[in-house]
């Protein structure tokens, strides 16, 4: 059974770098502060807490300066043919890139000015070099876990820092679609139905 975010929580006192389990918890605070579901949250951390528990007590997030320091860890997802016929590895290897590299944007563009009470959208967050990492392709039918699926909360924590009433509308019909790039093509205007903050088709889920 996976973790329960508040069991997650507890285990961030556990990392053996103080530094790393305070700025953690720091990113913890922020996640939860800006209202994004508690399984995206549950999910970021656990990522973050592994790869702190891989870093050990002498290297902090600030020493990571490197792709290499990133891949050391990602690669300990790695399984042999033996182990994982369908390469199933990919995926996780995946999953944890994108956790990390969402959790260093957060380290260097707004960590700062969360602590000294400015704003910053994460619209205007820039990339480390270190973890501009490209994810591993795979073959398989469906790439991507239930966990790693948007859900209705934060499809639309993102539509709101989106500043284009097009990409807006964009957004939130390929998510009423479930990403089907087929049926957004065959799609004429008369189908489409634009909100004031989303549009949606004739097809799949709805939300107000």
């Amino acid at each position: 059974m996976p973790a329960k975010l508040t069991t997650t929580i507890n285990k961030i006192h556990t990392v053996p770098n103080p530094i790393n389990g305070e700025i953690i918890n720091q990113f913890y605070h922020y996640m939860k502060g800006s209202d994004v579901s508690e399984n995206h949250q549950n999910n970021c951390l656990k990522v973050v807490i592994a790869l702190a528990n891989f870093l050990g007590t002498d290297i902090t997030f600030y020493d990571i300066k490197n792709k290499e320091q990133i891949t050391a860890f990602l690669d300990t997802k790695v399984k042999s043919r033996e182990e994982d016929p369908d390469k199933k590895w990919i995926t996780t290897w995946n999953h944890y890139l994108n956790r990390i590299r969402l959790f260093f944007r957060w380290f260097y563009n707004a960590r700062d000015k969360e602590v000294s009470g400015e704003n910053t959208l994460s619209s205007e967050w820039e990339t480390p070099t270190f973890v501009k990492i490209k994810g591993k392709k795979t073959k398989r039918l469906s790439p991507y876990l239930e966990t790693e699926l948007w859900d209705r909360e934060e499809i639309l924590f993102i539509v709101k820092y989106e500043p284009h009433i097009r990409n807006k509308a964009a957004l939130t019909l390929f998510w009423d679609l479930g990403a089907r790039n087929h049926e957004v093509t065959l799609l004429k205007i008369k189908h489409i139905r634009l909100r004031e903050r989303y549009g949606e088709g004739e097809k799949g889920n709805r939300f107000p």
